[in-house]
């Protein structure tokens, strides 16, 4: 069995390549992404930059280092209040649909998550995702409530699905979370990267 590999983004290395993995969630007629125009490298290159000084951007490639799918978190208010709380997010390559690219991610971003002392994350999912609302589920996630008719994409008003899970236990005072740089350390990320990981199932290498 060919090996996965777990590790944070690297803007310029990565963007390219993150690019071609979400335009076709944003040009085609599903509606799993919201935005109608895939955005450029340079585009994604300062997302992963802006969302790195705080979060984490996680990607999956194989032995060959090619990139297979990634997930990242982002704050989910702006407002002092919901600062222990996030929004998350995950794409897979079409052609690692099925390898548990997505959970492995997703439980290496989580860990991470906690460690930097969020208690919350939630995810939006369109309607009629049923395989986003599969693994959300299996990881933990339970439906909040849908916004109905809230965005408008490839001739139809679409709805989304709001899930969440718990991160943490919900301490009293919370403490303020920690940027990424200072709550977790290289060797705690790499530890959860090498055993989450193994999990991913990838064809052998002819």
């Amino acid at each position: 069995m060919t090996i996965a590999l777990l590790r944070f983004a690297r803007a310029s290395d990565d963007a390219a390549a993150i690019a071609d993995i979400y335009a076709p969630y944003c040009t085609d007629a599903s509606a799993v992404s919201f935005e109608t125009e895939a955005p450029t490298p340079l585009q994604i290159l300062e997302r992963i930059t802006r969302i790195q000084a705080s979060l984490p951007w996680i990607v999956c490639e194989d032995a060959n280092g090619a990139l297979l799918g990634y997930a990242y978190a982002s704050p989910h208010r702006e407002r002092a209040a919901y600062m222990w709380c996030v929004e998350v997010g995950i794409y897979v390559a079409q052609e690692a649909q099925g390898r548990r690219v997505g959970r492995a991610l997703y439980e290496a971003l989580f860990e991470l998550l906690t460690a930097q002392g969020y208690v919350n994350a939630y995810a939006g999912i369109s309607v009629g995702n049923e395989t986003s609302v599969r693994m959300h589920e299996a990881l933990g996630f339970s439906l909040i409530g849908v916004y109905s008719g809230i965005g408008y994409k490839a001739g139809a008003w679409r709805d989304v699905a709001w899930y969440g899970r718990s991160l943490a236990a919900r301490s009293e005072p919370p403490s303020p979370p920690v940027p990424l740089p200072q709550a977790v350390s290289p060797e705690l990320a790499q530890s959860a990267f090498d055993r989450l990981a193994a999990c991913v199932t990838l064809p052998r290498s002819r």
